[in-house]
């Protein structure tokens, strides 16, 4: 059985495919790939599977939101997507921070994740509390409680955390400088080759990246991405589309 999505109308969904191109030529000219998937990732992960909350309904706008630590620079991706909310007022903000992180994977040479429209946003005083978010300063035992309220597997995990070939750390939002591959706006398995040779200097690999290596789980997945980036490209569309999915759809 698939998942059943709200229908939209065809209005709606010519919207979309020119909201996907406008993103296509902003995020080109911004280089700002890297943000928009922390935005979409960090709009999405908040959510709870038992309680049915958080998730990825446009909340991450809101300033209070925006105020956890998590999310810290997260405002310049909503202000850079607001030139082009306000061309098609008729998406959901749910929908273009979605959206957003899945242009920004293609463009940068990633997968090809589907994407399908009809979140609605929730109001402000819906968003989630602070502490939903993975904290990079631990280890695996951390990841999959985190990623087990949002209902994900050791794959998604470890799939998911591949998209860190992409971007960078800063100091004064993370605490950690750096990016942790050679090409940060090529969307690769580079993390993972990275991650199996071992630290390298001026790259970056924080204790929930190592945490990775040393789980025996995590672990066959990392080899795995290592040696074959088509298998992890599968997989990274499918944990992405999940991810963005989650508390969205019907199973």
């Amino acid at each position: 059985m698939g998942k059943s999505y709200p229908t939209v109308s065809e209005e709606y969904k010519a919207a979309i495919e020119k909201c996907r191109r406008k993103l296509r030529a902003l995020i080109a000219d911004k280089n700002c790939a890297p943000i928009m998937v922390r935005l979409a990732w960090h709009g999405a992960g908040t959510y709870d599977v038992k309680t049915n909350t958080g998730g990825p309904f446009g909340t991450i706008r809101y300033s209070a939101e925006l105020a956890h630590g998590a999310n810290n620079g997260l405002i310049i991706a909503v202000r850079l997507l607001e030139p082009i909310k306000a061309q098609f007022p008729i998406i959901s903000y749910a929908d273009l921070y979605q959206l957003a992180g899945v242009v920004a994977v293609e463009i940068t040479g990633g997968p090809d994740i589907s994407f399908h429209p009809g979140r609605k946003d929730k109001l402000e005083h819906e968003a989630p509390e602070e502490g939903r978010l993975p904290d990079a300063t631990k280890g695996s035992d951390h990841l999959r409680d985190v990623f087990g309220h949002m209902g994900l597997s050791d794959k998604d995990i470890v799939a998911l955390s591949g998209a860190h070939t992409l971007g960078r750390c800063h100091k004064e939002r993370s605490g950690f400088e750096g990016p942790w591959t050679a090409n940060p706006l090529i969307f690769d398995n580079s993390y993972f080759t990275e991650l199996v040779t071992g630290e390298k200097e001026g790259l970056l690999q924080l204790p929930s990246d190592k945490a990775l290596l040393i789980d025996p789980k995590f672990a066959v997945y990392v080899h795995k991405y290592a040696q074959d980036e088509d298998a992890f490209f599968a997989d990274y569309a499918e944990s992405h589309q999940k991810l963005s999915e989650l508390g969205f759809a019907e199973a």
